[in-house]
This record gives C-alpha cells, sequence and structure tokens, in this order.
C-alpha cells in the first residue's frame, strides 16, 4: 500500500477546469509580482521548492491554496498568508502531501486486501465488521480524494447515521474504523493528519445489565434436557450444551474462546485453565484462570466423559475422521431459550455472571480483570460493576446485629 514515490504536478481540485489557462503571476498594489505566487483561473498558487521525503530529491510543484476551512482562498491577501503558512510548514517539515492522493474508495479497497492477507492482526469476524462499517464510508464520500476529507464529510455522516436510527456507541464505533483506515493512510505517507483529531465520541449510556443468576443457569441447563411435546429432545446434543454453558459462567471466557480449549489447556495438578494458549483471544494473548471449586467439579466432570478421539473440550459431532472442534452452540441457544421462555439471554451473559459473582464475592477487580483478559487493571470492571459491590456490601450490612451474642468479654 505504499505510494509511488514519483509525484505528479499538483491538481487538488476534483473538479478542476480547463488547463488550457496559463499561470500568471500575482500582483501586489504597487502592480510588482509577489514572489512565489501564481493565479490560474481565478484560483491562487503558491510555488514551493521541497525535499521528496522518498527520493531525497529538491522538487517544485504549484499548490493550490486554502483556508482553514479547505475553500479556495479568495483574496490576494489571504494567498499571501496561506503561502506564509506554507513555508512556515515547510520549515518545520510538515508541508501536506504535494501530490494527487488517492480517492477515498481506491484507497479502502487496498486497505481492505491488507487486512485480509492473513497478517494475523486483524480476525475474521473484525474484518467483517470493519467491512460492514467502511460501506457506509463509501457511500457517503466514496470519490473524495484521502486529503480532501474533512471534518464536515465526518459530521455529515455521523448526523446521517444518527437520523437513521443508529446509536451514539454504533457511531462512534463507526468513527473507529474510519480512523482506523486514516492512520494506514498517515504510515502510507498519503496524509499528515487525521480529520477526526480532537472529534469528540459522542456521549452514550451502556443500558443496565440484568445480573444472569445462579437460577438462570439451572433453568437453562434444565431446559435444554427437556423433552418436547412429540418425545423429541429440545436440542440433541443437549449435554455438550450444558457442559458448553457452565464452563462459559464458571471461567469467563468468550463464545469463541471456550470453543477452542483443548484438554492439554486444562491443568487438573495446578488448578489452573488456560485460554488462547494459541493467541487466538479477541486481544491475540493467552490467559490462566484459576480454579474455583465449580470450575474444578465441573471440568473434572466433564473429564470422565470426554471423548477418546478427540484432544477438544467440545469436539464437533460431525468431525468424521478430523479432530475438529464444535463450530457453534447457537442454535441450541436458540431452541432452549425459547423451551424456557428466556428470549433475551446469550453466551456473552455468561461471562457477566461470571465476572458478577467474583465481584460480589470480594475478589479484587485486578484479579478478575486477569481472568477475563482486560489487559486495564481492574478499571472497566469497577465502572461497569462497581454497583454490585456496593449493592453486596449493603445487603450484608442488614445482617450486622448488636443484640445479646452469647459472648462473655473480659477487660
Amino acid at each position: 500500500m505504499k505510494r509511488d514515490a514519483t509525484e505528479s504536478e499538483q491538481t487538488t481540485d476534483s473538479h478542476s477546469q480547463s488547463h488550457a489557462a496559463e499561470f500568471t503571476k500575482v500582483l501586489n498594489g504597487r502592480k510588482q509580482p509577489i514572489r512565489g505566487l501564481w493565479v490560474r483561473n481565478g484560483r491562487f498558487y503558491a510555488q514551493l521548492t521541497f525535499e521528496d521525503g522518498n527520493t531525497g530529491e529538491k522538487k517544485t510543484r504549484r499548490v493550490a491554496l486554502v483556508d482553514k476551512a479547505g475553500s479556495s482562498v479568495q483574496t490576494v491577501a489571504q494567498a499571501v498568508e496561506e503561502m506564509n503558512r506554507l513555508k512556515v510548514r515547510r520549515s518545520e517539515n510538515d508541508l501536506p502531501v504535494l501530490s494527487r492522493t488517492p480517492k477515498f474508495n481506491d484507497y479502502v479497497k487496498a486497505y481492505l486486501e491488507f487486512i485480509k492477507s492473513g497478517d494475523g492482526t486483524k480476525k475474521p469476524r473484525t474484518i467483517q465488521k470493519e467491512e460492514y462499517a467502511l460501506n457506509g464510508w463509501l457511500k457517503h464520500m466514496g470519490g473524495v480524494h484521502l486529503d480532501k476529507i474533512r471534518r464536515v464529510h465526518i459530521n455529515a455522516y455521523i448526523a446521517k447515521r444518527l437520523e437513521a436510527g443508529a446509536s451514539p456507541r454504533t457511531v462512534n464505533l463507526d468513527v473507529v474504523i474510519l480512523r482506523n483506515v486514516l492512520n494506514r493512510a498517515i504510515d502510507d505517507e498519503w496524509i499528515k493528519r487525521l480529520p477526526t483529531e480532537n472529534l469528540r465520541p459522542l456521549k452514550c449510556s451502556t443500558p443496565k445489565r440484568d445480573l444472569f443468576t445462579s437460577e438462570d443457569l439451572e433453568r437453562l441447563c434444565t431446559a435444554a434436557m427437556d423433552e418436547k411435546q412429540d418425545g423429541s429432545p429440545v436440542t440433541k446434543n443437549w449435554l455438550q450444551f450444558c457442559d458448553y454453558i457452565r464452563l462459559l459462567a464458571y471461567c469467563g471466557a468468550r463464545e469463541q474462546e471456550a470453543l477452542a480449549l483443548r484438554w492439554q489447556d486444562v491443568d487438573l495438578e495446578r488448578q489452573q485453565l488456560t485460554i488462547g494458549a494459541s493467541g487466538d483471544t479477541k486481544n491475540q494473548t493467552g490467559r490462566t484462570v484459576d480454579f474455583n471449586p465449580k470450575l474444578r467439579a465441573h471440568l473434572l466432570e466433564m473429564f470422565k466423559r470426554r471423548a477418546p478421539d478427540s484432544h477438544w473440550l467440545f469436539p464437533s459431532p460431525q468431525r468424521g475422521i478430523k479432530d475438529i472442534h464444535a463450530q457453534s452452540f447457537r442454535e441450541s441457544l436458540k431452541l432452549v431459550r425459547a423451551h424456557a421462555k428466556m428470549d433475551s439471554k446469550a453466551f456473552h451473559d455468561l461471562r457477566h455472571h461470571f465476572i458478577s459473582y467474583c465481584v460480589m464475592s470480594g475478589i479484587d477487580y485486578m484479579t478478575i480483570a486477569e481472568w477475563v483478559g482486560h489487559r486495564d487493571g481492574g478499571i472497566l470492571i469497577g465502572k461497569v460493576y462497581g454497583h454490585l459491590a456496593d449493592s453486596h456490601k449493603k445487603q450484608q450490612a442488614q445482617r450486622v446485629k448488636f443484640g445479646p451474642v452469647g459472648i462473655k468479654t473480659e477487660f
């Protein structure tokens, strides 16, 4: 994606007029030519000599002069001011790119090809989300050159998305994905600065998540084991499904992380479970979860029933001669939820179940963060789950009694 070092004559106006008109010198009030300042078709240009950052060659370009808002300057005084501003930026090695930059749609295409090339930094689901979000940006400003993207384009798209009913959080993610592309453009030396600089994210409130209780977990498992009216099971893989949701609830693993667990990740002697040993986690870093009593008992029970021909905790029922893990339990979850009348529950609620009960058990936030793979030392957990700790302490305070306790104290 590195830009070609050979530069062509600068033409920054995508709607430029005919090249038949010639450049003429701009004169000051005394009818004397202003050094380095030219005009063509009513548009002002500064002639600058600079050193190409790639080749080290000295080059001369005429640069169309625009104001801070990106509009063409209208007067000689404005042109002189903007030309002097460019000269200052040249002395600070902060000149804008003086060659024609790619259009946003062409660059996005190259960006997506790059992240899909298999360098491993982005997971397939992340790439899919970025591609979906970028399609919206392409429809909005696909024909704009990279160096011509302005805050006005971004603000207009934000307003359009909000008007269409997108949540503030979703719109913030759209901006983050756009910033990913433009940061790559900076690395490729197509632009100098982000047009999103100092753009504040929209305020959004995370809806309070109801606590997924131990009773909810048992209710799901009971529903999975039930039979429908015709005598058939609610889901054929009910035992594996129950093993799966219990494991999520007892260790806080994410959906895909749990599916990728192998028996070699279970250390019964050290009482530890390693999640993401191969780096296949959200942040490409493995972590260790120390056994709690529920996790230990559950893994021991699963170990007794493990498939002898597979090294996965959740082997695929359709694996045949290949040893592959189950791809998803989402279809089973839909069936079980409908049967249990618990339509609002999702696999991620089980991760919240683990974190919530850890908080209410008095485990420090840093330890919980290490178990669930947060890199912030527990800050997020404190923000999201701190109210649980407060509520739990208030409940415990009601158990304090000041009546006779039957203990004789001597002084």
